[in-house]
């Protein structure tokens, strides 16, 4: 066990004390940076802002992590879940050098030390958050609840790594937190690297006390104890910090040892108990104590900015000099360079918490080992004559790619308990479930080594895969359609810190977050109106300054589907999403021609179109193309004299403008798609708002009717589901048969017999399936001529 010297007592005490100087003299002031003369008004900041009251507590981690570090040279990576407390992380990274090599101008003497203060939450400088701008970080902490399975996500697969989760007393509150702590059973300590969680309970939220905060040791040892951790609680003290964080990293390593001892035949040990730190400190601490006869220190008035007021209020002006003074800062800084002896349990190099190498992923990323695609190619003699289901087909492919990169480990698939139920499959025929607690022989998929995660929490499934993608490796999100709207807002933060990371020329581009959307809304036969929701993409629709980041993908069938997984897992710094089903359907392009689609994202189906059209049928979503050329089929026997010309849209991002949307169509090659002048009848996966949307800002779009889910829904047939939002393909064929009338006289000449034919067929087979609980043969008999 630890025991710090007097040396490093006073060293942990002093260090500690420079880092809370720099965090509270950065949320304050403008001026007059080491006290040289008693505090003005006019030295504050206009706008205070940042959140002091986590500081101390994140300053006494780090402290205590440094002093680690240095002893036992251990690969680190730091994450704060109270990223707000960000001025702490921004005064340690200041001090260990790691911010030198991207910021030259903070150099470590007077002028430096101003320029950090000064910068903090100041135009063009620092913002109040953790975020890309800082070498060290990979996860901002602003919404709360996901730095814990972020932590586990980044250990994955990085044996040497011990990732510190530094989880604050409000965070802990989420429901995404809450979960995340059984990532536990998942982490395998042969091969994966470990996470010490420390659990920072400093009893208040903004202006609530914190439900953890009130919970007494007994009750939280119980709690964490029966997640499977082995907990330690730890006070203010520099001698018990240290002493309790020697002991984590020691039960760690023992933990590793047992497991690796014996190489690959080492017996996996049952249920392995992790560390756990529940750090108890005052909100707050060392700041303002009492103000106007108010308790601040200890309570939820230190949460944000105690003394708010200090540039009009007298009082609050001289508790913040009376604050800030007792740190002494000269002594701590000398002509405003650090004490040298305060350096000396600060780690070198890339051991430096602030330059650690996994945080930026990038650097450490290694292009994916891809089969050859090839090889699982749905051949297509005849257009629309094989059936088959996409997702078997790429789970086939998938599993290749675990073999693949078996060697290099840097590919998972995260799954929210749905592979096998979305027809994935295929994979666990060459990798396992990951599992490391105790399981009955019954469940003969699941291995400590496995590569599938499979947890019943979306939030983290997206947390690991953060944590992975951040720090190099690969990974793929398959959901139900459903479902994936849960981490609508994880999502947007990721994209968030992805955009500002493509700012920083030094944060070389990371692998890509590829979500795979599949058992959609058009087929939910036995879950009903509960599991239809398509809204996920048009959330990411409205992300106009991330939209290069974005690409939107709704392949018609499976070899689309190969194609566009294959290109998605060789981009970079991207958030793919993917739509597509897992039943049987209808197969209609080549590999080639999938390909060549691929390469625009949107195409003139020839095989399906006339020269000349009339009227154009545009689909996108694999369900919406099969029953449009359902509806195209059916126009070409009853009125051949019909001409349409039949687009298949398969990148959705290329129907906007390229001023909002990466990978747009220009104009020429739009028209040349759609015509210049014809009625577009526009048949779509989703909500047809998204469409909408999208053609805002090109020409001459009020020619486009645009069709999809408008929210009608239940436990009922496939055909149903057509009928219900009004896109089967007897409505498509109206809508077709009226706006080619206005240019073909031999179409509206029976256009009224046409159309009342059509209608007549929705009432017979609304009829039928109320009567038979089926769809009619005739609805999936049909073959293309």
């Amino acid at each position: 066990m630890m025991v710090l010297s007097q040396k490093e007592l006073r060293w942990a005490e002093d260090y500690w004390k420079a880092t809370n100087y720099i965090a509270g003299s950065a949320v304050y002031l403008k001026d007059n940076f080491l006290l040289d003369r008693r505090l003005r008004a006019d030295d504050v900041k206009d706008a205070l802002l940042g959140h002091w009251g986590t500081c101390p507590g994140l300053n006494f981690v780090y402290t205590h992590l440094n002093l680690l570090i240095t002893k036992h040279k251990a690969k680190t990576l730091l994450l704060t879940g109270p990223g707000h407390g960000f001025a702490a992380i921004l005064a340690n990274n200041y001090l260990e050098g790691s911010l030198r090599p991207y910021y030259p101008g903070l150099t470590p003497d007077k002028e430096g030390l101003s320029d950090l203060i000064h910068s903090f939450c100041w135009p063009e400088g620092f913002p109040s958050h953790l975020n890309p701008g800082v070498p060290g970080c990979i996860h901002e902490g602003g919404e709360l609840g996901y730095a814990l399975g972020t932590a586990f996500g980044a250990a994955l697969d990085n044996p040497d790594l011990v990732v510190v989760a530094i989880i604050g007393d409000g965070e802990a509150e989420t429901g995404p937190t809450a979960t995340a702590w059984h990532s536990n059973k998942f982490l395998n300590p042969k091969t994966d690297g470990a996470v010490l969680p420390i659990l920072h309970l400093n009893g208040y939220k903004i202006s609530n006390p914190t439900i953890y905060g009130t919970m007494s040791d007994a009750e939280l040892k119980a709690l964490f104890t029966g997640y499977g951790y082995e907990p330690k609680f730890v006070g203010p003290s520099h001698r018990q910090m240290a002493a309790t964080m020697e002991w984590a990293y020691q039960r760690i390593r023992a933990v590793q040892a047992a497991a690796r001892k014996n190489g690959r035949n080492a017996k996996q040990p049952l249920k392995p108990k992790w560390p756990v730190i529940i750090m108890r400190t005052l909100k707050g601490w060392s700041g303002v104590k009492v103000l106007d006869g108010k308790r601040y220190e200890g309570s939820y008035r230190s949460h944000q900015v105690p003394a708010k007021d200090a540039k009009t209020n007298p009082r609050a002006l001289a508790a913040l000099d009376k604050w800030l003074r007792s740190y002494k800062p000269h002594k701590l800084f000398p002509n405003g360079v650090l004490r040298s002896d305060l350096l000396a349990y600060v780690p070198q190099g890339d051991y430096r918490v602030g330059s650690s190498p996994y945080a930026l992923g990038g650097n450490l990323r290694k292009d994916l080992l891809l089969p050859n695609i090839k090889k699982f190619e749905v051949p297509i003699k005849r257009r629309g004559a094989t059936m088959s289901g996409s997702m078997p087909v790429l789970g086939r492919y998938l599993k290749d790619v675990f073999v693949l990169n078996a060697k290099n480990r840097n590919f998972r698939i995260f799954s929210p308990d749905e592979l096998e139920s979305n027809r994935l499959h295929a994979v666990l025929e060459a990798v396992h479930r990951a599992y490391v607690w105790p399981h009955s022989k019954d469940d003969d998929t699941l291995a400590p080594d496995g590569r599938v995660m499979e947890i019943l929490s979306e939030h983290t499934c997206q947390a690991w895969l953060q944590g992975y993608t951040l720090t190099g490796r690969y990974g793929i999100f398959p959901s139900y359609e459903a479902f994936l709207p849960i981490v609508e807002s994880m999502t947007s933060q990721y994209l968030k810190f992805l955009q500002m990371s493509t700012e920083k020329e030094w944060r070389t581009p990371v692998p890509p977050l590829i979500y795979l959307l599949t058992s959609v809304c058009w087929r939910q036969d036995h879950n009903g109106f509960s599991h239809q929701n398509p809204g996920f993409i048009n959330t990411f629709l409205n992300k106009a300054r991330e939209q290069k980041l974005i690409r939107i993908y709704l392949p018609a069938d499976a070899n689309g589907l190969l194609v566009t997984v294959e290109h998605c897992l060789q981009t970079k710094n991207r958030v793919n999403i993917i739509v597509s089903d897992k039943q049987l359907i209808r197969q209609w392009l080549t590999y080639e021609e999938a390909l060549d689609q691929a390469r625009v994202g949107a195409a003139v189906w020839e095989f399906a179109s006339h020269d000349d059209p009339d009227v154009v049928i545009a689909t996108c979503g694999d369900y919406q193309t099969q029953e449009a050329l359902a509806a195209l089929h059916m126009l070409r026997r009853v009125i051949p004299e019909l001409r349409v010309r039949f687009v298949n849209v398969s990148e959705l991002n290329v129907l906007g403008k390229e001023e909002f949307y990466g990978n747009s169509l220009d104009d020429l090659t739009f028209r040349n798609i759609f015509t210049d002048d014809r009625d577009v009848i526009f048949t779509f996966h989703g909500y047809p708002g998204a469409i909408k949307q999208l053609l805002f800002d090109r020409p001459n779009t009020h020619r486009f009717r645009i069709y999809g889910y408008v929210e009608q829904g239940t436990t009922t047939t496939p055909f149903d589901m057509f009928l219900r939002n009004n896109v089967s393909r007897y409505h498509l064929a109206i809508r077709a048969v009226r706006h080619a009338s206005k240019h073909n006289p031999r179409v509206a000449i029976h256009a009224n017999a046409l159309i009342a034919g059509f209608e007549a067929n929705i009432t017979e087979h609304r009829a039928y399936i109320v009567k038979h609980g089926h769809d009619q043969p005739d609805v999936n008999s049909w073959s293309w001529e």
